[in-house]
């Protein structure tokens, strides 16, 4: 059992399977941080002393980006079509009705802010630990960082992640639904403009109006 930051990796059937489906279908960048995720993940939920079920927190964490795969058909935000593919493979091991809905509800909220923090432990320390990942570890934590990244390496996980979410857009502007998408297309797509709720307010009146 491989172990991280005091961290270990829970190698369980159902975990196996998910680390392997994870890897064969992600780009390298995207695996390590799925992989460095889940260490935070779980070593927050260690110093809150929290109670949660590492093998539900693992398979989650480790499968939330699969709507930035091959395997998303970019018909809805990612973060919907990522949890509907998770649980999709979950279902085929037998996983009970518990595991698939926090794994649905932890991917389906992992990019939203607050609310994720009112749901299962499981649901709150997967959205944590994918924060940290990208945000950095609440507090003073360098070393834990040092050897999360020794073991999986960053690689480029700024520059490539940006592009993934704006390859999204370009195969279909609906994934803007997606705020993270819409943040990625503000910043390197010329001429974009995001949904805002004024405007679509307005153009509805004006229509009533007419």
């Amino acid at each position: 059992m491989k172990e991280i930051a005091g961290v270990q990796l829970p190698d369980t059937p159902l975990c196996q399977a998910a680390t392997q489906f994870a890897r064969s279908v992600s780009e390298p960048y995207l695996f390590h941080h799925v992989m460095r995720s889940f260490v935070y993940a779980d070593w927050i939920g260690r110093q809150r002393r929290a109670s949660y079920d590492r093998e539900t927190l693992y398979v989650a964490t480790v499968l939330h980006d699969l709507g930035l795969t091959s395997l998303a058909p970019v018909r809805e935000r990612f973060e919907i079509e990522g949890a509907d593919a998770a649980k999709a493979f979950l279902a085929k091991y037998g996983a009970d009705e518990r595991m698939l809905d926090q794994v649905w509800d932890a991917i389906a909220l992992h990019t939203t802010a607050e609310v994720p923090q009112r749901k299962s432990p499981e649901v709150a320390l997967c959205q944590l630990g994918i924060g940290s990942d990208v945000l950095g570890l609440p507090g003073d934590n360098d070393p834990v960082t040092a050897e999360v990244l020794m073991a999986y390496p960053w690689l480029g996980l700024d520059e490539a992640l940006l592009n993934d979410l704006v390859g999204l857009y370009r195969k279909n502007p609906v994934a803007c639904a997606s705020h993270a998408v819409a943040d990625a297309c503000e910043r390197q797509v010329e001429g974009f403009r995001r949904f805002n709720f004024c405007d679509a307010l307005v153009s509805r009146a004006r229509s009533l109006r007419s």
